[in-house]
């Protein structure tokens, strides 16, 4: 029997840097509308696009799914989440992705390893994942979360920052330590959702500007899977639309 799952894409039409960023058309849909395909390809029982905006709502309805309105005033993805698994009434032991909305070049089959990771851990309220930091320069970029885990793959910390450090300097040959880049897909428990929103904004998360720290603050427990995709990008400015649509094209065959 398949795992059962659900995917929420949270979706906002203002954005200081970018205004109306997911109905931009990349080869010939609207970035909303290839998220959502990327949802629907990953087996997930059911997939929501969570907005505060009608035009949002309205081009997702265009092309058959099924959007929730949200409040304005959500300061997270994850809060923007919590508030469709209280709407919808879904159960707390519902397993819940969060898939962002300028994400389109995400591999289904990630959505899924996320899920069934979480699946695997009944201590964990969250499920996320990691790849190898190849490029060692990308070590010391703060656009580039590094996390660090326990023996059993539990998170023990996420950062900016270059972690973990090498006091004595890094071996050559180490393997046995790598260097773990955070990949921003996260699998939920319905049941932590309805509580996230009564957890205080935490120091460390104000710091970093990781809300996925308030999690780790309070107390829950993060599973990290180690995986071999590398985060292709997304879309954050205008600049990076024709490097995403022609990796549409080259990943998916989108024309």
């Amino acid at each position: 029997m398949s795992l059962g799952f659900r995917v929420v894409i949270p979706a906002r039409y203002q954005s200081s840097r970018f205004p109306g960023k997911p109905l931009i058309e990349l080869a010939g849909k609207t970035m909303l509308q290839h998220v959502w395909e990327r949802a629907c390809e990953s087996g997930a029982s059911h997939v929501v696009i969570a907005t505060d905006d009608e035009r949002i709502a309205g081009a997702a309805d265009a092309f058959g799914a099924d959007a929730c309105m949200t409040a304005d005033s959500h300061q997270s993805g994850t809060d923007r989440i919590a508030e469709v698994v209280e709407r919808r009434g879904w159960h707390d032991d519902e397993i819940v992705l969060n898939l962002q909305g300028d994400e389109p070049l995400t591999p289904p089959r990630v959505l899924a390893q996320a899920a069934a990771d979480l699946a695997s851990w009944p201590s964990a309220s969250i499920a996320t994942l990691a790849c190898r930091l190849a490029d060692p320069a990308r070590l010391e970029d703060p656009n580039v979360v590094k996390v660090v885990t326990d023996i059993d793959g539990f998170a023990l910390y996420f950062s900016r920052a270059p972690i973990p450090y090498w006091r004595e300097g890094r071996p050559a040959d180490d393997c046995e330590l790598p260097s773990l880049r955070h990949v921003g897909i996260y699998a939920y428990r319905g049941g932590f959702l309805k509580k996230y929103r009564q957890l205080a904004p935490a120091a460390l998360e104000r710091a970093e500007r990781l809300e996925q720290l308030r999690a780790l603050a309070h107390g829950y427990r993060i599973h990290v899977t180690e995986v071999d995709w590398l985060p292709a990008g997304g879309v954050d400015t205008r600049e990076d639309v024709a490097a995403v649509e022609a990796a549409l094209q080259r990943q998916f065959g989108q024309r």
